[in-house]
């Protein structure tokens, strides 16, 4: 999904335009790869740990975090959901387009809760997502994990583990799939 903070132009009202391929489908799959490591590494195991995918474009990368983390220890890990569309400190200022529901099939209290989500920018999607989970528990720590950190921070925030910093324009939009990561621009349906 292409980044939602960096344009104020609605994705249902254009289309993501690729410029360039940032990664390919085995650059994301070897990021994906090297960041569950440094999750064992960083937690010396899974213990107490869950993942937590930002809706929509986090989602995929906690299951293949999960996935991945399956394969090295042989220990499942519990993945939720988190849509974080009501918790946003710009509602009113922009359309709130609710994705799929919050699914948090356990408990947060004492847990290492690591949100993954795939693009990184002003850093309010990641306070909305801290101020909803402790709707949900008080949890030990939370650390931070994203596949893109394209910097134009606006909020004191730092991710833990990250699949590639790119230095972006702030007109400038980043998708992140499974099959790649793209940099490019929303062109209006009008166009």
């Amino acid at each position: 999904m292409a980044d939602s903070e960096s344009t104020p132009t609605p994705r249902n009202r254009g289309v993501f335009v690729a410029r360039s391929e940032i990664m390919d489908s085995d650059g994301v799959r070897r990021a994906l790869w090297r960041m569950s490591h440094e999750i064992l590494e960083q937690n010396r195991g899974l213990s107490g740990i869950v993942l937590i995918g930002l809706e929509t474009g986090g989602v995929h990368l906690a299951r293949k975090l999960a996935v991945n983390l399956l394969e090295i220890e042989g220990q499942e890990i519990p993945v939720g959901t988190l849509d974080v569309a009501f918790y946003r400190d710009d509602i009113g200022m922009r359309p709130v387009i609710p994705g799929n529901p919050t699914d948090l099939p356990f408990d947060l209290t004492s847990q290492i809760v690591v949100l993954v989500d795939d693009v990184l920018f002003t850093g309010r999607t990641i306070r909305a997502a801290m101020d909803a989970i402790v709707d949900f528990g008080r949890p030990a720590a939370v650390q931070l994990a994203v596949m893109i950190d394209r910097g134009h921070r606006e909020l004191p925030i730092r991710p833990d583990y990250v699949g590639k910093n790119l230095p972006t324009r702030r007109d400038e939009l980043v998708d992140v799939q499974e099959t790649g990561v793209w940099l490019g621009h929303i062109e209006s349906k009008e166009s």
